[in-house]
């Protein structure tokens, strides 16, 4: 058996020593900056579509914005041929007693008067009757409506007259301001709740009958 001289003897010994007396390794301290870990891959967003939905066909359009000083590009005042034009559309004729200078012109989707309406006098286009919700008056009412918030909502402006055939119904009308001689007129029913309402010159605007 061969022995190791006693110097690498005592080389060895202190090297084994020396690893056995190393600390061990010292984890980073909390909050060290560490690697940021490899996000995931970004999930792909589809582009929106840009083809409009498709419309019914069976639903009436859109109506034109009210005003004071007529609807849409229909203006007051304007001849029927202009009104039409600026109707852009298919206008038919509600027809009228005879021998009357006053009819009422239709949009085609309507089935009666009751929706909308166009007052033609003496071949010009002066008042524009609304009963339906979907359209609102210059000033924000609407039928359906409580008299008491329209009352609010016009700052008590309204004049209120007692309507001629509906018991406890009246009527709420407004003058237009610079828009001469133009008048807003609302119809409240027995029940407090606005059932129409029409914008037109005077006297077209107070002409209670309509046409009639």
């Amino acid at each position: 058996m061969t022995i190791a001289p006693k110097p690498v003897l005592l080389t060895l010994a202190l090297t084994l020593a020396l690893a056995a007396c190393k600390p061990p390794a010292t984890p980073p301290p909390a909050g060290a900056d560490a690697p940021a870990p490899t996000p995931p891959p970004a999930a792909e967003i589809p582009a929106e579509s840009t083809t409009p939905p498709t419309a019914d066909p069976a639903a009436p359009p859109a109506l034109a914005q009210a005003g004071l000083a007529g609807f849409g590009d229909m203006k007051l005042g304007s001849s029927e041929e202009e009104a039409k034009t600026a109707w852009g559309g298919e206008l038919k004729s509600l027809p009228s007693g005879e021998g009357s200078t006053c009819h009422y012109l239709l949009p085609k989707w309507a089935k009666d008067g009751n929706e909308l309406a166009f007052m033609i006098e003496d071949g010009k286009f002066v008042r524009y009757d609304v009963g339906t919700d979907k359209e609102t008056a210059p000033g924000g009412g609407k039928v359906g409506m409580q008299a008491d918030a329209l009352q609010a909502l016009y700052k008590d402006s309204l004049q209120s007259t007692p309507h001629k055939y509906v018991e406890g119904g009246r009527y709420l009308s407004l003058a237009a301001s610079g828009v001469a001689p133009a008048k807003l007129v609302f119809e409240v029913g027995a029940d407090g709740k606005v059932t129409r309402w029409r914008v037109g010159l005077t006297p077209q605007a107070d002409y209670v009958e309509g046409c009639s």
